[in-house]
């Protein structure tokens, strides 16, 4: 990246899955980036996003390498304790719903909270969140996939949110959603037939594209090309 500085330093949430680990390939092989910080249950064992407490406990042990310039946010799921993408509004059932909605919008919320406190405040920094094109209510046009589109959406409302109070404090901040596009993971294979995008051919696309977004009040939503989604 050129946009953060010769010696900028990034954490990777996420580090274990194939896009974190895609990005964290992919930083430590930049020369600008002066260090890669990983978190994930292998390196922070008790770290669970659904456990605000230890959020917070991982995020006073990072504060020991702050400040930090980019924090990119990989975690996510699709299949939550077996259960799926819903085909009909019939397969649709609460708890996997409210399941979905905890680990998809609630605990991105709370790391973002107490990971923001390490983002430098003398320059530009950027924090971006894997989300989903299925998370845009104008670009839903086949329905479906009810819980992961219902905490997608509201990951992009909490970061939106979120990004424009920051904004008051941090003007140079850059916020974004990301669209990774269809890449072969462990998450997608059920779904996918052919034609999946590498982890590191998608991960190249996302931060080429956050090196060229502009800092203003509110999160961008923002696909591997570059290209805005809608809200």
């Amino acid at each position: 990246m050129n946009s953060l500085g010769a010696s900028y330093r990034a954490l990777v949430v996420g580090a274990s899955g194939a896009i974190g680990s895609a990005f964290v390939r992919a930083l430590q092989q930049d020369p600008a980036c002066q260090q890669v910080l990983s978190l994930s249950r292998a390196s922070h064992p008790g770290f669970d996003m659904q456990d605000e407490a230890s959020i917070a406990s991982a995020a006073a042990e990072l504060a020991q390498a702050a400040p930090l310039h980019l924090i990119v946010d990989a975690t996510g799921a699709l299949t939550i304790d077996g259960h799926g993408p819903e085909k009909s509004l019939n397969a649709l059932h609460a708890e996997p719903l409210l399941q979905s909605l905890a680990v998809n919008a609630v605990g991105p919320a709370l790391l973002f909270k107490h990971l923001l406190p390490l983002l430098d405040t003398t320059q530009r920094t950027v924090y971006a969140k894997l989300s989903a094109r299925v998370g845009s209510i104008t670009d839903n046009r086949k329905g479906g996939w009810y819980s992961y589109r219902a905490a997608k959406a509201a990951l992009n409302m909490l970061l939106h949110t979120a990004a424009i109070e920051a904004a008051r404090k941090r003007p140079q901040l850059v916020v974004a959603a990301l669209q990774p596009g269809t890449v072969a993971s462990a998450l997608s294979q059920p779904f996918v037939a052919s034609g999946a995008l590498a982890p590191d051919t998608s991960v190249a696309g996302l931060l080429h594209a956050l090196d060229a977004l502009p800092a203003h009040s509110g999160a961008h939503f923002v696909d591997h090309q570059g290209l805005p989604i809608p809200w």
